[in-house]
């Protein structure tokens, strides 16, 4: 069987129950046993033990040999004995403490995501992206005759409206000074008139001399 179609079957099990840090390696110039070393967390012993199972059925489902297993009584650490490759389902203290990665990790295999490569239909947004772009700039740019325009209705506003005729208030208040100025002098020999006449009622009439008789 192909070491690739294999390490495929096996990632997509893994990927099926949500296996955390997957990683494989290349052992075919480390070990003339097997050609990979395929190691992956679980976060319990649940996990492990379905991780287990889900690689166990997707490697049989190529057509291989079942897998054996070793280690699903206790969950942390699960064994699945692939023929060509190996894989380890580790919980994350149990990977953290015994380090496999430093053992098998001289050569890691570059997994190739499916649907990794770009669709047509992202080709194609790139220039309806520059024409958005583009439309975006030119609306941008400042407008010269918006601000004529604007500066027109204030300068309409100004001549519009109405200008002082200054000179009203100052007349009005004139002729009221004027008039009140005026009439003072008019009306001042009536009262002395009338202040005469009073004084000369009270005044006593001077008596009159009396005649001597002729003898």
């Amino acid at each position: 069987m192909d070491i690739r179609k294999l390490q495929r079957a096996i990632v997509d099990g893994l990927e099926d129950v949500k296996a955390q840090h997957i990683a494989v390696f290349n052992t075919e110039a480390l070990s003339p046993l097997f050609e990979r070393v395929i190691i992956a967390t679980g976060t319990s012993n649940r996990q492990t033990k379905a991780l287990a199972a889900s690689v166990r059925d997707a490697v049989k489902a190529t057509g291989a040999p079942v897998p054996r297993t070793e280690g699903e009584d206790n969950g942390e650490w699960i064994i699945v004995d692939c023929g060509a490759a190996v894989v380890h389902i580790m919980q994350a203290a149990v990977r953290e403490y015994y380090r496999l990665e430093e053992l098998w990790g001289g050569k890691s295999v570059h997994l190739k995501r499916p649907g990794a490569a770009a669709s047509p239909t992202a080709k194609k947004a790139g220039p309806a992206k520059g024409k958005s772009e583009g439309a975006a700039a030119k609306s941008a740019r400042p407008r010269p005759a918006a601000g004529k325009t604007a500066a027109t209705p204030a300068a309409a506003k100004k001549s519009a409206a109405p200008r002082k005729t200054p000179g009203r208030g100052a007349s009005a208040r004139g002729t009221a000074s004027g008039a009140s100025s005026g009439a003072a002098p008019k009306k001042a020999p009536a009262r002395r008139a009338a202040s005469a006449s009073a004084g000369a009622a009270r005044r006593p009439a001077a008596p009159r001399k009396p005649s001597t008789p002729r003898g």
